[in-house]
C-alpha cells in the first residue's frame, strides 16, 4: 500500500505539472507581442524576460535551502503554482508594461516549487525507478508545454491575447488544488542547521563545474528561433518548429529515464550533452533537413537532460540536503544562462552565426569529458 501511495504522488505531481506548463505555455507564443503592445520595446522586453530568469535562479536556491531547513516541502510546491495564476491575472489586467514588472516577479518567483518538489518526488520513489519517475514527471512538463502552445494557435483566431492570458491562469489554479488536497507530506520533528559548501563532495563540485561549462554553451532557445527564422524555412512554419520541439522532448523523457536507470545516470547524461553537441554541429549545414533535424535533436538534448540531471543531483547529495542541493545547482547554472546567451550574441554579432554554435559544441564537449571523471553514487547503480 506504502508503494502505491508513493507512486500516487508521482502522478499527481505530474498532472499538476502537465496542467501549469499548459497555462504558462498558453502564454509563450503571444508573450512579446502583448509586452510590445503595452508600449514596451525590444530592450524592455528583453530585460523583462532577463529578469525573470535570474530570479528563477535565486528563488530555486532560496526555496531548497529553506524547505530543507523547515523540513517542509508542499508548502512551496502548492503556493508556487497559485503565484503563477495570480501572475497571469494581473497580466490580463495591465495597461501598461510598467505593471508587468512586479506581476514578472511574482510569476518568475512561483518556481519556488521545483527544488522542494523534486526532492519530494527524490524521497518518495525507489533508487531503481527514480530515473522513471523524473522521465514522467518530465514529459507531462513537455506535454503540457505542447498542449498549451498548440491550444494558443486555436484560441487566437477567436478571442483577443489579453482574454487568452487570463484563460492560461486557470489551469494553474487547478494545480495548486491537487497538490493541496492530494499530497500528503510527511512529518519531520529534527531542524538541521543549514548547509555549506562544506557539506559538497568533492565529486559533486567536479559535477557541479561540469554542469557550471555547459550552462555557458547552452545559449538561449531564442538563437534556434533566429537559425531557423534566417534558413530557407518558411518564416510561417517557424513557430511550428517550437511543436516540434517539445513534441519529441516529452516523447523521450521516459525512455531516457528507463535508460537512466538501467544503464546508469552519468552515461545518460553524457549521450544529452553529446546530442546538444551534435544539434550544433548539424547547424553549419543550413538546409531545410537540418532545420528540422536541429530542433528534433533539441528536444531529444531536453528530454533527456532535465530528466536525469534531477536524478543525478539527487543521488549525489545527501538526503538531508538535497532540496538544498537541487536549488543551489539551478542557482549557478540558471546564473550562468545570462552570460551564456550574451557570449553567443557576442560571437554572432561580431564574428559569424556559425562561431556561436562551434563554440557552444567546444564547450559541451568539454563538459561530456569532465562528466566522465564524476562517480555515480552506489545508490545511483
Amino acid at each position: 500500500m506504502a508503494n502505491k501511495n508513493k507512486k500516487n504522488i508521482v502522478k499527481v505531481f505530474g498532472v499538476a505539472s502537465f496542467l501549469n506548463d499548459v497555462g504558462s505555455d498558453m502564454i509563450a507564443p503571444i508573450w512579446p507581442l502583448f509586452v510590445v503592445s503595452l508600449g514596451a520595446n525590444m530592450s524592455i522586453l528583453g530585460l523583462i524576460d532577463g529578469m525573470g530568469e535570474a530570479i528563477v535562479s535565486i528563488s530555486q536556491a532560496i526555496s531548497g535551502y529553506i524547505s530543507d531547513k523547515l523540513r517542509r516541502r508542499k508548502v512551496f510546491v502548492w503556493t508556487g503554482y497559485l503565484m503563477g495564476s495570480l501572475s497571469r491575472i494581473g497580466y490580463s489586467l495591465s495597461t501598461s508594461w510598467i505593471y508587468l514588472v512586479p506581476l514578472k516577479i511574482l510569476d518568475r518567483f512561483g518556481k519556488i516549487r521545483g527544488s522542494p518538489r523534486d526532492a519530494m518526488i527524490a524521497d518518495s520513489v525507489e533508487m531503481r525507478e527514480r530515473g522513471y519517475s523524473f522521465g514522467f514527471l518530465r514529459m507531462m512538463d513537455n506535454a503540457g508545454a505542447f498542449a498549451g502552445v498548440f491550444i494558443t494557435l486555436i484560441l487566437i483566431h477567436f478571442i483577443d491575447i489579453r482574454n487568452i492570458i487570463l484563460i492560461a491562469a486557470f489551469p494553474s489554479i487547478i494545480s495548486t488544488i491537487l497538490i493541496y488536497i492530494f499530497i500528503k507530506e510527511k512529518r519531520y520533528k529534527k531542524i538541521y542547521k543549514g548547509i555549506s559548501l562544506n557539506n559538497l563532495s568533492k565529486n559533486f563540485r567536479l559535477f557541479l563545474l561540469s554542469g557550471s561549462i555547459f550552462a555557458l554553451a547552452s545559449f538561449s532557445y531564442s538563437f534556434l528561433i533566429i537559425y531557423a527564422n534566417n534558413s530557407r524555412i518558411e518564416k510561417v512554419f517557424v513557430p511550428a518548429l517550437y511543436l516540434l520541439f517539445t513534441l519529441f522532448a516529452s516523447l523521450s523523457s521516459i525512455p531516457f529515464g528507463k535508460l537512466a536507470d538501467r544503464i546508469g545516470r552519468k552515461i545518460t547524461m553524457q549521450i544529452s550533452y553529446l546530442l546538444f553537441v551534435c544539434m550544433c554541429i548539424i547547424t553549419l549545414i543550413n538546409s531545410l533537413i537540418s532545420v528540422i533535424l536541429v530542433f528534433i535533436l533539441y528536444g531529444l538534448h531536453k528530454g533527456s537532460l532535465e530528466t536525469v540531471q534531477r536524478t543525478f543531483i539527487s543521488e549525489l547529495s545527501e538526503k538531508r540536503y538535497r532540496a538544498s542541493t537541487l536549488g543551489a545547482y539551478r542557482m549557478v547554472t540558471g546564473f550562468l544562462a545570462l552570460p551564456a546567451s550574451i557570449i553567443a550574441g557576442l560571437l554572432w554579432e561580431t564574428i559569424s552565426w556559425e562561431t556561436t554554435f562551434i563554440f557552444a559544441a567546444i564547450l559541451a564537449s568539454i563538459s561530456t569529458l569532465l562528466l566522465h571523471r564524476v562517480k555515480e553514487t552506489l545508490e545511483a547503480r
